[in-house]
């Protein structure tokens, strides 16, 4: 049976797609057929992330409206098995997602052997999130540590508990946070919010936290997933993140300030 999971928060900018990318990778890799769906309509950005925009021929609402059928519009990634991308379009009404227009599409997969569906949820609270968060068994909620940020996914953690198809149903959608843009040197200033200021406000189960890093713009532009890159921090974060979703127990790292050695000191070099 196909899990569902939804990829949402209630900012924008906050790294949505980027965990995406890396969780659907990290769950192929890990030997888990999976597909990764942009929910983003009309300002797709996933097929880039997971460069494979060249490849787009059809998109999820030409299979919604059936002007193409799901292996038509599926796109295998050239770099993992078993992991597949259902791009967004990026020209339809954002309205074109339908509630039976997606369970249709979702049950398809599921029938596929999917093991995995992971939902690329826009930001907010807007029709296209909706769809996204609608029929999922879990929500990874993604938050920056800022006020905002955080403030904004409590909003959406409160949609998912009372808007949700479990919700109708008298069941609870599970929760993960995943903490992003971490950096413990500005925590130390009291320029962000610690993990425990975050943890303490929105009182769900800590997934995993991403540290700031170069890697992962960088990863971006080059449409390869950081978790691919072995050797960043954040590309072991989100490694991390999915061992633990897959149950395993891994200790959280990147959460302290970094002891610069004796050359760095000296002449400020970086890792």
């Amino acid at each position: 049976m196909a899990k569902i999971i939804v990829v949402t928060s209630g900012k924008g900018g906050v790294g949505k797609t980027t965990s995406s990318a890396a969780i659907s990778s990290g769950l192929a890799l890990a030997g888990h057929k999976t597909v990764v769906i942009d929910f983003d309509i009309g300002l797709r950005n996933l097929d880039i992330v997971m460069n494979c925009e060249r490849r787009v021929v059809y998109d999820f609402v030409n299979v919604i409206n059936g002007e193409a059928n799901l292996r038509q519009a599926l796109i295998k990634d050239k770099r993992v098995e078993d992991l597949y991308i259902l791009p967004a379009s990026q020209t339809r009404d954002k309205d074109a997602l339908t509630k039976e227009g997606v369970e249709r599409i979702l049950k398809e997969l599921a029938e596929d052997g999917f093991e995995y569906i992971i939902c690329d949820s826009p930001a907010g609270i807007e029709h296209g999130a909706f769809m996204a968060m609608y029929f999922a068994d879990l929500a990874i909620v993604v938050a920056n540590p800022e006020v905002s940020s955080v403030r904004d996914s409590d909003r959406v953690l409160g949609i998912l508990q009372s808007k949700s198809l479990k919700a109708e149903n008298g069941e609870r959608v599970d929760e993960l946070l995943l903490l992003t843009r971490y950096n413990p040197e500005r925590v130390e200033r009291g320029e962000m919010l610690s993990v425990d200021d975050v943890k303490d406000i929105l009182a769900v189960e800590l997934l995993g936290v991403i540290p700031e890093s170069q890697s992962v713009l960088k990863s971006s532009n080059q449409g390869v997933p950081v978790i691919h890159d072995t050797e960043s921090q954040a590309g072991q974060a989100y490694a991390d993140a999915v061992a633990r979703l897959l149950g395993d127990e891994r200790p959280l790292r990147f959460l302290s300030v970094e002891q610069k050695g004796v050359f760095k000191r000296l002449f400020g070099r970086s890792a």
